[in-house]
């Protein structure tokens, strides 16, 4: 093959380094998407300078200019039948709204699985109460917050009180709600490995607790109060034990199997990333819920009126009902099927 070398170089050049432009830009941001067309194009790219490379590897006077080429379609082939997940840098934000929504969605009849055997709960502890009030120092056998004194009473107390019981100590109150919350959030997780049985006596316990205070105050005529003393933690607390119930679901099903010709290793495998990403969520949630319960929900009136708390527990419960069901989604995500 005979070719003016010289001016093969000055007219393939832009071709060239469209190409590593492209290829730059693909390995600087996993990210990218490409259009149809442009994938075209890329492809096209790709094959031109597949061809210079034949064309220019009988000059052995353009060794530089070879290995360049060399490079260059060696990239190129790789971007085009790469088959492995990128591995991208950690980014919070990213990870915050759209890989933690779109795991919940992708999980989300684990989430109605969890709801249910806790709304099973509720109906059963407000039924017991409703029967027979005595019930309550059996469904409740402790008395953290005044849970088994009579509502009334409670309510006069914490509305006639001439001082701040958590003066000083607000700080050490909020951890120590936090650190008991996400310890009952991953053993509902973690019972997951008795095949789910644990975790469904963990919710509904759960739910007996809060079903049985809340007929409580409902037949004592207290039901603003205990509106205004849940909602605003309640709302974001409530939900992430729920959250971790789904995790115990999924891990549950992982380990049986229901009929997939997968090894349990395998399984395991495919929903422990899943797993950590709902953890880590439910983690910052009960956080968030700590810190509102410890410097919100323990004032009521006259320091904090009713409705000013019911108004704030029901924006935070529109707003995480809002950020599960849309945040992260996209074109593609949008038809995700839950599993």
């Amino acid at each position: 093959m005979i070719i003016d070398l010289q001016r093969f170089l000055a007219n393939e050049r832009a071709c060239w380094a469209e190409l590593e432009g492209l290829l730059d830009r693909l390995e600087a941001d996993p990210d990218v998407k490409m259009s149809l067309e442009q994938v075209r194009y890329f492809h096209q790219l790709y094959e031109r300078t597949s061809a210079d490379l034949a064309k220019i590897t009988t000059f052995s006077s353009e060794p530089e200019t070879r290995r360049y080429l060399e490079s260059l379609v060696a990239r190129a082939y790789g971007e085009i039948h790469e088959t492995r997940e990128r591995r991208r840098g950690f980014s919070l934000a990213e990870w915050l709204f759209k890989d933690l929504p779109r795991t919940f969605r992708r999980h989300v009849r684990a989430f109605w699985l969890s709801l249910a055997i806790t709304v099973a709960g509720c109906l059963f502890g407000g039924l017991a109460i409703d029967l027979d009030p005595d019930a309550k120092t059996v469904l409740i056998p402790f008395n953290q917050f005044g849970l088994v004194e009579d509502p009334n009473q409670r309510v006069a107390e914490e509305e006639n009180a001439t001082t701040d019981r958590l003066a000083g100590e607000r700080t050490e109150f909020s951890t120590a709600l936090m650190t008991n919350n996400v310890h009952v959030s991953i053993l509902a997780m973690a019972l997951g490995m008795t095949y789910g049985v644990g975790t469904i006596v963990l919710l509904f316990y759960n739910g007996v607790i809060l079903g049985a205070i809340s007929v409580d105050y409902i037949h004592a005529g207290q039901t603003v109060f205990l509106l205004g003393w849940l909602l605003p933690h309640g709302s974001v607390e409530i939900p992430s034990i729920v959250i971790a119930g789904q995790c115990g679901m999924v891990l549950a099903g992982a380990l049986i199997g229901w009929g997939k010709r997968v090894t349990l290793a395998g399984r395991l495998r495919a929903v422990s990333r899943d797993l950590v990403t709902l953890i880590f969520g439910v983690a910052l949630m009960l956080v968030w819920a700590g810190f509102i319960e410890a410097f919100l929900s323990q004032y009521h009136e006259p320091v904090i009126p009713y409705a000013v708390k019911i108004a704030f527990g029901l924006t935070e419960l529109a707003l995480l009902t809002f950020y599960f069901a849309k945040c992260g989604r996209t074109p593609k995500a949008a038809g995700e099927a839950p599993s």
